[in-house]
């Protein structure tokens, strides 16, 4: 796909009062027009999550499809156009190309196709819904398996029978384990490279991972119970039962290490847990209470002994067997994080890694279940309490804490943290935690911004409310580890610090840029840390020459007799131009040394890209190696433009290094002569061939002035390659020469034949 060039301004004259008045009216229509956007076609706001961008792209669809408006002629127009908003919003590269270039940022392809009603209606978004059920996309997916809690997940996809007979179970397994183990569902219509990197091949398929460990696939029926069985079988946190001889000292080691116990006496009245039920909140609150109980019927004395002792405690009695309500009035009663204060802050962490809480008087759910994350991250050595920017609101403002949030200090004073901007549930929170001690990012303040280091930094401008930006944070994480020392890493809050993102021009989110001393370089790529780290590796050692008009022509167009060039014709705001993007770099590295790449930005030489006559973005030409005119170019129209696609292309306009061969000159030359050989044996109709062709041209280079090389072609010659024992195409053979001429090592005779075929 191909960006148009932007529209030349109109001719005439005017006077300058209405010239201005024009281009302000101008200015106010696109203003009005970007208001008509996607977001506000699907109803969202730019914070949208993907699930609540499929929510309310479903809601549109039921309603607009053009199945229920059979009458109206507009009705496919207007469906398109919702279900463009659509396909390009939950993508979350294409989500920033549109939020930085608006709609010519995008290939005009996107979303030209739609399902039916009944898609829509019965098969789109299975368990968008369910509230128990936690939908896992690729941006979330590592961080929620690894977090250290135990995840049931189910791989589906939209238009599987299978899938849809397995829902209602699925959410009644999930309201039963809630809180117990994470119940998730990965719809892979949407997350199709998510699912094959993890080997899925078959729907439902159904998986529990626990961090560390390898998955385990369910292969049992898909019933309710047998599922819940299953399930159970990984929660292995003890269930004591106390008697005579080690009631007392279990109890007492529990309250001297600062955990509690729930203890449930059975009596033959039946008022006590169900096994199961104990085994569940035992995996609920595993490192914060231990669970245990009693049998009355048989130790009655035992049990009123226990009962006498324990009211002289700080005990809370429960009048409950329901497991979510025992849960709930435990986490209530159990003591909050530590408290830090501005006495205290700076002297706690300067040594040990903190997980920091930093509230504004708020009590809340959310404040309980952070009690859970001290046992969460005890092995992981990060200590975890609690700031209230109400009492301490200086300390917090020095921070630039506005709101709530936890941020991770890593041992190395107050001013190395970074703040978590991932959702507020613990395995988000937990996954978060790790990766960040491990990690070398940092949030940015005015104060530590790197306008002036010596040593590189990456900063990512970005802003919390933009799913995008969130997406990246962790592969920011990933790539910081791969440069530690190399590079420094920060991310720059642009909804508290717009003057610095003003500064910079900052127009779309998230913008990584790469400040080199008094080189600035914005990072345009796919949200990888693979994309993060080949972007750095070409800075450092850049394969693409950026040219500009005087460059060009003296470069380009006055290349050396053996020089070859392709070039790259491109406009920022152009999408296909910013997919090219780091293909065209790998591509580069591909050809190094033996053909000259270059990029031409013509929105900043618009001009001159005419004047060559480029009328699209973007276009790619070869400029062949003289004596050819030095105008003379041939244009890439292959439908791939990935890296190894451009390769072939390229390296196929290289001058040939190998020569022809007749039956003849192969006996006299291959043969008989005083040279050794590398040979190709190929047809004209091989596929295969034809791809190999650039490629065994790379060979013949390689070893130019040590092996000659050839090719025979065997449609021609049918019989000569039938008499060499050719039997595939294509067949590389190196016929090694056993004179005295430039000997090279081998241990076979002249009749003896190197082959590898393929």
């Amino acid at each position: 796909m191909f960006c148009g060039l932007e529209p030349r301004a109109p001719s005439g004259h005017r006077s300058l009062p209405q010239m201005k008045l024009l281009l302000v009216g101008w200015l106010l229509a696109s203003v009005w027009a970007e208001a008509q956007d996607y977001y506000n076609l699907l109803g969202v706001g730019r914070e949208a999550t993907v699930r609540e961008i499929r929510q309310a792209f479903k809601k549109l669809a039921l309603t607009m499809h053009p199945d229920k408006k059979p009458n109206d002629k507009s009705a496919h127009d207007a469906f398109l156009k919702i279900n463009r908003a659509y396909e390009v919003l939950k993508d979350e590269d294409l989500r920033k190309k549109y939020d930085k270039y608006g709609e010519k940022g995008l290939d005009e392809q996107q979303g030209g196709r739609y399902e039916s009603w009944n898609y829509y209606r019965y098969d789109f978004g299975i368990y968008d819904e369910d509230l128990e059920i936690i939908t896992l996309d690729r941006g979330d997916f590592d961080a929620a398996v690894n977090s250290g809690e135990i995840w049931f997940i189910n791989f589906y996809f939209p238009r599987c029978s299978h899938c849809h007979q397995l829902a209602p179970t699925w959410r009644e397994v999930a309201k039963e384990m809630d809180g117990v183990i994470r119940i998730g569902a990965v719809n892979c219509g949407d997350n199709g490279h998510l699912c094959r990197s993890k080997g899925i091949n078959s729907y439902p398929s159904l998986y529990v991972y626990r961090a560390g460990q390898k998955p385990e696939k369910y292969f049992g029926d898909r019933s309710k119970d047998s599922l819940l069985q299953f399930s159970m079988h990984f929660i292995t946190t003890t269930v004591t039962e106390l008697w005579q001889g080690n009631v007392f000292t279990e109890i007492e080691q529990a309250f001297s290490s600062g955990v509690g116990w729930l203890i449930t006496f059975c009596s033959e009245t039946g008022d006590c847990l169900e096994s199961q039920t104990r085994q569940k909140l035992a995996g609920m609150m595993e490192g914060l209470v231990r669970v245990g109980w009693m049998d009355c019927s048989s130790k009655a004395a035992l049990c009123e002994d226990t009962r006498w002792i324990l009211n002289r405690k700080k005990l809370l009695w429960l009048q409950t067997l329901d497991s979510r309500e025992i849960y709930n009035q435990i986490i209530n009663h159990l003591p909050d994080l530590p408290l830090l204060t501005k006495d205290t802050f700076q002297s706690q962490l300067a040594h040990h890694r903190w997980l920091v809480s930093f509230t504004f008087g708020e009590k809340n759910t959310a404040s309980n279940e952070h009690k859970k994350l001290k046992a969460m991250l005890r092995n992981d050595h990060i200590q975890v309490g609690r700031l209230d920017c109400m009492v301490d609101a200086e300390l917090c403002l020095s921070l630039y804490i506005q709101k709530s949030c936890l941020a991770v200090f890593k041992g190395m004073g107050v001013s190395d943290f970074e703040v978590h901007h991932g959702k507020n549930v613990l395995y988000n929170i937990v996954g978060f935690a790790r990766e960040s001690v491990s990690a070398h990012v940092t949030t940015l303040l005015p104060d530590n911004f790197p306008s002036d280091r010596k040593e590189p930094w990456l900063v990512d401008f970005f802003t919390p409310w933009c799913p995008p930006c969130r997406a990246l944070l962790p592969e920011l994480r990933k790539a910081s580890i791969q440069l530690a020392g190399q590079m420094r890493f920060g991310t720059l809050d642009c909804t508290i610090h717009h003057h610095l993102c003003s500064m910079y021009k900052i127009q779309a989110y998230p913008t990584t840029v790469i400040f080199n001393r008094s080189s600035l370089h914005e990072y345009e790529g796919q949200h990888s840390a693979d994309g993060i780290l080949e972007f750095i590796q070409d800075l450092a050692s850049p394969s693409v020459s950026v040219l500009d008009p005087e460059s060009f022509q003296r470069r380009v167009k006055g290349r050396a007799g053996g020089e070859i060039w392709a070039v790259d014709f491109y406009a920022p705001w152009c999408g296909p131009c910013q997919a090219l993007l780091p293909e065209w770099r790998r591509m580069a590295r591909l050809v190094a040394g033996q053909v000259m790449v270059g990029s031409m930005d013509c929105q900043k030489h618009q001009s001159f890209c005419r004047s060559q006559g480029v009328r699209a973005y973007p276009e790619i030409r070869l400029y062949p190696s003289q004596p050819s005119p030095a105008d003379t170019y041939m244009t890439y129209s292959g439908w791939n433009r990935d890296a190894q696609s451009l390769r072939m292309w390229t390296l196929s306009a290289l001058p040939r290094v190998s020569v022809d061969l007749s039956p003849e000159s192969f006996r006299d030359l291959v043969l008989l002569g005083p040279d050794h050989w590398v040979l190709d044996f190929y047809a004209p109709w091989c596929g295969p061939c034809q791809h190999f062709a650039p490629e065994f041209e790379v060979l013949a280079r390689m070893v130019k002035g040590e092996v000659r090389s050839g090719k025979l072609d065997c449609q021609a010659h049918q019989q000569t390659c039938q008499s060499a024992g050719i039997t595939a195409y294509p067949t590389v053979r190196f016929y090694p020469h056993l004179g005295t001429r430039r000997p090279l090592r081998q241990d076979r005779t002249r009749k003896q034949m190197y082959s590898d075929q393929s």
